[in-house]
């Protein structure tokens, strides 16, 4: 007779998210939807994180229509409040004796700079901060449960940017598309630095472009900023489609040792320069750890 462990292996690698536990951000809508659904209907138990209560049991609804077997769970944080990320990190770290997957997929862009409660520039407070801080809450869980993953969603919108680390929250300069690049190109830094100091230890960390897919991304801003993102998402690609390379990562096989990758299609691809530097990786690093304890 197999034993629980040898079990727990062997729906771990059988191609799906049979049995796993799966924390996701930003799966009330979009790209975080669609990948939630699929990997219930594998048989992933899903914990979601979402901003409105409303949104998030309807998410709830339709996980348990897919995925009845599995108790679906929903927590409510603002995620670019960093306490709040943090509180919901220690409560899901408590109550889920083990995670498999944290994927890291909320995020926004903003037509003009706010501030968040924290004094951080709101696209850099959600977008990168809200993965890191929300990372470190649940990484002893991911170790305790190796192997495990963490995905980060970043964008192609990466390339052409550099981080300014004299002015990370951008106040001399403020423009909503640099915000939204600058925040991307974090998340491959972050995942680049993350993955060097999990290496060996079970747990893998990749990060990925889904595509220009048709989300709510910047809809509700009003103004000229908000017509050209409506207008620019007539053109987007299906949020099935966007959601793919996020299930990929979360579930294949074919990727179980794989970490510190950018992907896209399914695929390992090349980020820019700027997102291969591991100094800035690192400088990256000690300075979200300074703004997260401050």
């Amino acid at each position: 007779m197999a034993t629980q462990e040898t079990a727990r292996a062997a729906h771990r690698d059988d191609g799906t998210a049979r049995g796993k536990v799966v924390v996701i951000t930003g799966a009330t809508s979009g790209i975080g939807a669609i990948a939630a659904e699929t990997l219930a209907r594998e048989g992933a138990r899903i914990v979601l994180i979402a901003r409105d209560g409303g949104r998030a049991q309807r998410t709830l609804a339709r996980l348990r229509q897919i995925g009845p077997q599995a108790a679906h769970q929903a927590h409510i944080a603002e995620l670019s409040d960093l306490a709040g990320v943090g509180r919901v990190g220690a409560a899901i770290a408590a109550q889920e004796p083990r995670i498999d997957v944290l994927i890291n997929n909320a995020g926004s862009i903003h037509a003009r700079r706010e501030l968040t409660a924290d004094g951080l520039e709101r696209t850099f407070a959600l977008n990168h901060m809200a993965y890191f801080v929300l990372t470190g809450e649940l990484l002893n869980r991911l170790l305790a449960s190796a192997p495990a993953r963490i995905v980060n969603t970043a964008s192609r919108a990466h390339k052409g940017n550099m981080l300014d680390f004299e002015d990370l929250q951008m106040a001399k300069h403020y423009r909503p598309l640099t915000a939204y690049g600058r925040s991307k190109l974090a998340n491959i830094l972050f995942t680049r630095e993350l993955a060097a100091r999990l290496a060996g230890k079970g747990v893998t960390a990749n990060c990925l472009h889904p595509g220009f897919v048709a989300t709510g991304l910047g809809q509700r801003d009003g103004g000229a900023f908000g017509v050209l993102i409506r207008f620019a998402m007539l053109f987007a690609g299906s949020a099935e489609e966007g959601a793919r390379t996020i299930v990929h990562l979360a579930s294949s096989p074919a990727v179980a040792g794989v970490t510190g990758r950018y992907f896209v299609n399914c695929r390992e691809a090349e980020p820019s320069l700027a997102a291969q530097d591991d100094a800035a990786a690192r400088a990256l690093w000690n300075e979200s750890d300074r703004l997260a304890r401050q």
